[in-house]
């Protein structure tokens, strides 16, 4: 049984017609809608579909912020009761968000979040924009969201939108070009965010979940799990340590040291987007680096 769950989307976008018909007549006396989106990537993807027509604020962007312990401001709860579209992650990972739009409650305003949104889940695993056919199925309800709104720009939002669906596909072939090469290949996590990519890649994570699920989640991992790892990378067992650098800890850090002291090859990936590139740029710099750290590891 594949590990993903999928989720009817019917019923998701007809309750996204309801709340557009809302929000049509509050936008179209301006040329331009506000969108906020909690994470810098959604932000960036909002961008890229709605073009001029749209002014995009991201909230969440610092690439050195561990993501589970933001915090918003009084600037951000302005920027959302100001927004006439919102853009969330959802699944649990930014509930400060839920908070904001509470204390602002808007008929107006168009919530879309991605998890609920996302064609393929893993079981609690909400970091659902590591995967590529996530992304396109987000992408493309907001592009019907904005051609809802902003009708006479319907045009302007599909190119954009179909764009930006054929960008992903140098992801995908980059992704196939690994997995035919490398599937199989054994690998460490330091936490479940790279799942959403590991997995179709076909490389063989040997980390317990159990490790991995107590780092996403801030905590420490179970003494068992950790021994294994641990075991793992010491016997090197595993060619390639793939760590999420924005939830360092003590424990993810003497991983690393262990994996630099076997001499296998560590890449980092990142929750935010960092500063300067864009969602496409990211995904493809990190598989590079990925199919590097194989390359060193395997010889070929």
């Amino acid at each position: 049984m594949s590990p993903y769950r999928r989720r009817p989307r019917g019923i998701l976008i007809s309750i996204l017609a309801f709340l557009v018909s809302s929000a049509a007549s509050h936008a179209r006396a301006s040329a331009v809608l506000t969108l906020v989106a909690a994470e810098n990537f959604w932000g960036d993807i909002a961008r890229q579909v709605g073009g001029d027509k749209v002014a995009v604020t991201s909230i969440m962007s610092d690439p050195n912020v561990d993501p589970h312990e933001y915090e918003s401001s009084v600037a951000d709860a302005k920027a959302v009761a100001d927004a006439d579209i919102v853009i969330e992650n959802g699944g649990g990972y930014d509930d400060w968000m839920d908070k904001l739009l509470s204390a602002s409650p808007r008929t107006s305003r168009v919530v879309l979040k991605a998890y609920d949104l996302a064609v393929k889940k893993l079981p609690d695993n909400e970091h659902v924009w590591y995967g590529v056919e996530n992304v396109q199925a987000v992408a493309l309800a907001l592009s019907r969201t904005l051609q809802q709104i902003l009708p006479q720009d319907a045009g302007q939002f599909r190119r954009s939108e179909q764009a930006f669906q054929q960008s992903l596909e140098l992801i995908l072939r980059k992704m196939q070009q690994i997995a035919g090469r490398y599937s199989g290949t054994p690998v460490g996590l330091t936490e479940t965010i790279y799942l959403y990519q590991a997995i179709p890649l076909g490389l063989k994570v040997l980390t317990p979940f159990e490790f991995q699920k107590a780092i996403a989640e801030g905590n420490d991992p179970p003494a068992d799990a950790l021994v294994e790892a641990q075991d793992q990378i010491r016997q090197k067992r595993v060619r390639v340590l793939i760590y999420n650098e924005q939830t360092a800890s003590p424990v993810t850090t003497k991983v690393q040291d262990e994996a630099k002291a076997a001499g296998i090859p560590i890449v980092a990936v990142t929750e935010t987007m960092p500063s300067g590139e864009a969602y496409q740029t990211w995904m493809i710099r990190q598989l590079d680096e990925l199919r590097a750290a194989l390359v060193f590891s395997t010889g070929r």
